[in-house]
């Protein structure tokens, strides 16, 4: 269909919309009906009164005021809140961390221990500790049966630590299993989260 017809409606996109004859000048240009007002031909007149422009910084200026006024009000309501119960603790994940921390420990306390004995035994410490145990025990070959040695002193805090692994491993985990138990009865412990001021 084309966009005039001689006598019938013109073809506006996918509506027929009723209306005058439109004439065709030889030019080849349509000309305007009647009582119908021209378009506008100027920038100034496609504009909108009713709608000034805005420019970015205006809707820039726009924004950090918004943004000012959020942070003004978060800092009169003051640091959020929240109250939590703990309500359970998962005895597997507290056993792998009481392992560990008496696994640390242990290394500290063997490190602290024969750093320990060197010093002292530099100072001639165990030396003296040894003639004086030998003195009480009143051995005849010198006090020979007994004496402070390395491998003594460190065995046995060697031996202290791998008791404190297995304890502490052990009160931790059955500790959580208590817990979780009074937890079911009369409810967990109450903490209360606060932002920074």
């Amino acid at each position: 269909m084309t966009d005039t017809q001689a006598n019938g409606p013109a073809a506006v996109g996918r509506a027929h919309v009723g209306g005058p004859e439109v004439a065709e000048t030889p030019s080849g240009k349509f000309t305007r009906p009647p009582g119908m007002t021209p378009p506008p031909t100027s920038p100034d007149a496609l504009t909108p009164p009713s709608a000034p422009p805005t420019s970015s910084s205006a809707k820039v200026a726009e924004a950090v005021k918004a943004a000012r006024q959020a942070v003004s009000a978060a800092a009169a309501r003051g640091p959020r809140r929240a109250r939590l119960h703990l309500k359970r603790i998962d005895p597997w994940s507290v056993m792998k961390f009481s392992f560990a921390v008496s696994l640390v420990l242990f290394i500290v306390l063997i490190v602290a221990t024969t750093v320990l004995y060197i010093a002292l035994d530099s100072m001639g410490v165990f030396t003296s500790l040894n003639e004086l145990v030998g003195s009480l025990v009143g051995s005849d070959d010198g006090g020979e049966g007994f004496k402070f040695t390395a491998r003594g002193v460190i065995g046995v805090s060697a031996l202290l630590g791998v008791v404190n692994m297995v304890l502490f491993t052990a009160m931790a985990t059955l500790g959580a299993f208590v817990y979780n138990v009074c937890a079911d009865l009369v409810g967990g412990i109450e903490l209360t989260l606060s932002e920074k001021e």
